[in-house]
């Protein structure tokens, strides 16, 4: 693999038309199939010599068994608008019956069923969510529980002839499950099939798809070949970490909602380590490669990387509100952080002793709030200090020295400034 793209195998360089592309296309590629790409199956080439043939037709599946959208789905919606925006047929498929079922993608246990009323009401808020980034006008929606729910015992039986129990438990998930003696049950064994034949339904080309979903995408590719008798290709988009460095997810509470408030989201967006910085440039905004480039330049010669994530936050904020409202959110990240001098309204803590540990000052601080839960807010990186720069204390038994600290945060919006007897 090479770009992060699967290398053509012997026998496609056989084909004379993929040879002209294997030869020099490889450094020519369009953006569209490698700014945001993890993976191309089976080769990127042989995708952009059919896409400088016809229109192809994409589609993403989505199951719709949340209601929160985050920047780390904006990256493959992100990669399906510039499908559309390039003119090919898009599809949006809504996946109401296999939602029914539950992938167990990433999961040790199953997901709970959800009922039509409820899917059609998380789709709702993730079509108004999505809005932000796709044109709808150039999508079109569809939904699996159109076909699925047709399906015959004779369909059933002939769907799962197409693979083996073998191939099926391979996936890590279900490994892990063995392993530790946790149950599989046969619905979530059928779920790729059902996935799968979601691409011979509606003929499909190519299907985007974050990289924990390959091995469903790849059980498309092999259903699109037995039915159809042709080739579908699978783009996989990486997935990106949150704001601890972990897998950014709603369950670790790291995440960054596209329906963030400007403020909100611009910090966020600046408490990312430094290391990140050139990645959500490059999958999440729209600033050209040859800039982002510069800027991992200006890093690695020893540039403070300070400038170039304020320069991120304000990006993605304008990208999801207005220019304005990024303003605004920068001159509030920098008068109550920065600066450390939070704002009037916020409170003064007035300590006397100089050596506190973190809970103790949280507690004056917050003399309402439980020691449990304000250690636990501690404990998940819910607190900073400012002494003078921004530090993230995660131990509630840390002693600080007072004389040194300007002002603390507890939890998202709770600045306390503090003053030493």
């Amino acid at each position: 693999m090479q770009n992060g793209l699967v290398t053509p195998s012997s026998d496609r360089n056989k084909n004379p038309l993929l040879v002209r592309y294997n030869t020099f296309v490889t450094t020519k590629l369009p953006e569209l199939l490698t700014r945001g790409v993890e993976q191309i199956v089976p080769d990127a080439t042989g995708l952009f010599a059919l896409m400088e043939q016809k229109k192809i037709r994409v589609y993403l599946g989505i199951d719709p068994s949340g209601n929160l959208l985050t920047l780390g789905h904006s990256v493959v919606l992100r990669k399906l608008q510039q499908f559309a925006a390039a003119g090919h047929e898009v599809i949006l498929l809504i996946g109401n019956g296999t939602v029914r079922i539950g992938d167990p993608t990433g999961r040790d246990s199953t997901r709970p069923e959800l009922t039509d009323e409820v899917i059609q009401e998380n789709f709702k808020n993730w079509k108004q969510q999505a809005s932000k980034i796709l044109d709808f006008d150039k999508i079109s929606i569809r939904y699996n529980g159109d076909w699925l729910d047709k399906l015959t015992y004779q369909d059933i039986v002939k769907l799962l002839a197409k693979t083996t129990i073998q191939q099926m438990v391979e996936r890590d998930m279900f490994q892990e499950r063995i392993k530790n003696e946790l149950p599989i049950f046969g619905h979530e064994i059928i779920y790729p099939l059902l996935q799968g034949y979601d691409s011979v339904v509606m003929d499909v080309d190519l299907e985007l798809g974050g990289s924990d979903q390959l091995f469903n995408m790849l059980m498309g590719r092999t259903l699109q070949k037995s039915y159809n008798n042709r080739e579908k290709w699978v783009l996989t988009t990486p997935i990106i970490n949150g704001t601890d460095g972990r897998k950014m997810s709603k369950s670790y509470g790291n995440f960054v909602a596209l329906t963030e408030e400007p403020t909100e989201m611009y910090g966020k967006l600046m408490r990312i380590a430094d290391e990140q910085i050139i990645q959500y440039f490059t999958l999440l905004t729209d600033v050209a490669a040859e800039e982002i480039s510069e800027m991992e330049r200006a890093m690695q010669a020893g540039e403070n990387p300070m400038g170039f994530k304020q320069q991120l936050a304000k990006t993605i904020v304008t990208q999801y509100h207005t220019q304005a409202l990024a303003n605004m959110a920068a001159d509030y990240f920098h008068t109550t952080v920065q600066q450390k001098s939070a704002s009037e309204v916020d409170p003064t803590i007035t300590v006397s002793s100089c050596k506190l540990s973190v809970l103790s000052l949280a507690s004056e601080c917050l003399p309402n709030e439980s020691k449990n839960n304000l250690r636990r807010l501690i404990t998940q990186g819910g607190t900073a200090i400012y002494a003078p720069d921004e530090q993230k204390i995660t131990d509630p038994q840390q002693m600080l020295d007072t004389t040194n600290i300007s002002a603390i945060r507890i939890g998202k919006r709770n600045y306390f400034r503090i003053n030493h007897d």
